[in-house]
């Protein structure tokens, strides 16, 4: 069966998006092994997911100038990602005390409790929850 396997941001630089997704997410570093670009170059192939999921963020360092331009704003400034946890309220607090910039407030949608974070790049996440009346 066919699933969604990676999906990439692009971000400055590789070691500081990777603490940000392992150290400040809790995300796990799945791989990190050199590579190279089409044309040659050497890059790094990296990897990271949640714990237990199957798929997985490719961080991408951005690679001229157009792809500089589209670091956090791949989407236009929508929300492009959503982390669901278990335990929203720790899990804020926890992200929060990391100073995770948020640009939201905290609040309870029919599906769910929902804030909107910055990750290191400057794409919009939704952080995602159990409804507080089904928990």
């Amino acid at each position: 069966m066919p699933h969604l396997a990676l999906v990439t941001i692009v971000v400055e630089d590789y070691d500081p998006a990777i603490n940000f997704y392992v150290d400040t997410l809790g995300f796990d570093l799945v791989e990190d092994s050199p590579a190279h670009t089409n044309d040659g170059r050497p890059k790094r192939w990296v990897v990271v997911r949640p714990p237990g999921a199957e798929t997985g963020l490719l961080l991408a360092r951005a690679d001229g100038e157009r792809q500089h331009r589209a670091v956090g704003d791949q989407t236009g400034g929508r929300v492009a990602f959503f982390l669901r946890v278990d335990d929203f309220d720790t899990t804020y607090q926890r992200l929060a005390a990391a100073d995770v910039t948020f640009v939201t407030t905290p609040r309870t949608e029919p599906y769910g409790q929902v804030v909107v974070f910055l990750d290191i790049a400057g794409n919009r996440w939704d952080l995602l929850g159990p409804h507080p009346d089904r928990t």
